[in-house]
């Protein structure tokens, strides 16, 4: 699976997103920045990017995921 189609499939879920992908075959890297992950402790964001990708990862499609998450203003803080 390609870096287009995993952005394309998390950004169907993860609406008013910014989101960055980069995949190796079946691993991918994920950044994702939205004010969806405002008041979210880190396993409650991972689990809305993976709803998203569940169907891809119990396929095979995607192997493993490294996904880093940020509310909007996290992000601006890092800048």
């Amino acid at each position: 699976m390609n870096a287009d189609d995993v952005k394309s499939i998390l950004e169907t879920q993860l609406v008013d997103c910014e989101i960055k992908v980069e995949a190796d075959g079946s691993h991918v890297n994920i950044i994702v920045v939205g004010d969806i992950f405002d008041g979210k402790r880190a396993v409650q964001r991972q689990q809305l990017v993976y709803a998203a990708l569940n169907e891809h990862i119990a396929s095979g499609a995607i192997h493993a995921v490294n996904m880093k998450t940020y509310s909007v203003q996290e992000w601006q803080q890092l800048a």
